[in-house]
């Protein structure tokens, strides 16, 4: 009998975490031919989404509570999630009710079907025009720097297999990207049609600095795209630097009248000190990221594990014995 893990980050859902669980609970009661099990990961809520999971765990055994020691970010609290879960498929969706866990089961045929991962489609997305706008920009990213498939729909939730999820969690780096981890596993992905449902209280806990940093951590996480970029708009830069000074001489010589011009010397000056600036900036995050890695800078710390017991480390010794 097959077992099913889902993964669900929390934050500022201490209201709407009862009925998703509800959902999932009545819905695997009809898909007898599975076993489950449920990993909520607190993402140091400000709230009391914690003494919710404590409820939750307390009166069902197959949930199981993960709670960070502060704020990570959504796909470290996934990270989190699948380096717990144990299922032959793991199912991640949203705390909020939006993601509807009574469809799981259109997720979970298609990977019967052969699919290694499967993502859901909505035909409406109901959420702030904010939010779709960053999901088209991501999206576009996702696209040209990862290589994703143009007619692959992404989204909050997905269903992927246990050879994807051991993959996925060999990433030990500071900037875990999901989309990345999952696009680098495989591209045997499907989507599925489901409903996307309104917000049943509270907002988006996305603001638009969460948002950007989430958009620029895939835009340099996978890929070095970027700075061949750099190296291509500095070759640009340079040739048309080097056809305007010809330009220049040209002009003097065949007319001596023409006075030396400060405003282009001073726009040239700033155009090209604007691109060098750029560039570096760019090289220097690459760098950035590349240290606080060798420094060995967690993706998530747990302050604690309820309803599972503590997973000990293996030394070096041990490993070796």
């Amino acid at each position: 009998m097959k077992k099913i893990s889902f993964v669900i980050p929390c934050y500022r859902s201490e209201h709407t975490l009862p009925h998703v669980i509800a959902e999932i609970e009545e819905k695997m009661q009809t898909m007898e031919q599975y076993l489950y099990d449920v990993f909520l990961v607190n993402d140091c809520s400000p709230d009391n989404t914690l003494g919710t999971i404590r409820k939750l765990c307390e009166a069902h055994d197959y949930i199981k509570g993960i709670d960070f020691a502060k704020n990570f970010g959504q796909h470290s609290a996934l990270m989190a999630g699948l380096r717990h879960s144990d299922g032959d498929y793991v199912v991640c969706l949203d705390d909020d009710g939006q993601t509807p866990a009574n469809e799981v089961d259109k997720l979970l045929e298609k990977l019967e079907e052969g699919y290694d991962a499967v993502y859901a489609q909505y035909d409406h997305k109901q959420h702030s025009t904010f939010r779709n706008l960053g999901s088209k920009v991501n999206e576009r990213m996702t696209r040209s720097m990862l290589g994703k498939p143009a007619d692959l729909y992404l989204s909050s939730y997905f269903a992927v297999k246990r050879f994807v999820v051991e993959d996925m969690i060999r990433y030990e780096n500071s900037y875990p990207y999901i989309i990345g981890l999952v696009l680098r596993a495989t591209r045997n992905i499907t989507n599925v049609p489901v409903n996307h449902r309104e917000r049943e209280e509270g907002t988006s806990g996305y603001t638009f600095k969460k948002l950007f940093a989430l958009w620029f951590n895939g835009f340099t996480a996978f890929s070095v795209k970027p700075l061949r970029i750099a190296t291509a708009l500095g070759g640009v830069s340079a040739v048309a630097g080097f056809l305007y000074g010809f330009y220049t001489i040209l002009k003097r010589l065949f007319n001596p009248a023409v006075p030396t011009g400060f405003s282009a010397l001073m726009s040239a000056l700033v155009f090209f000190g604007g691109m060098i600036m750029l560039m570096l900036g760019l090289i220097g995050e690459y760098i950035g990221r590349i240290y606080i890695s060798l420094n060995n800078s967690p993706q998530y710390v747990i302050r604690e594990r309820i309803n599972m017991e503590e997973k000990t480390a293996v030394s070096l010794t041990d490993q070796l014995d």
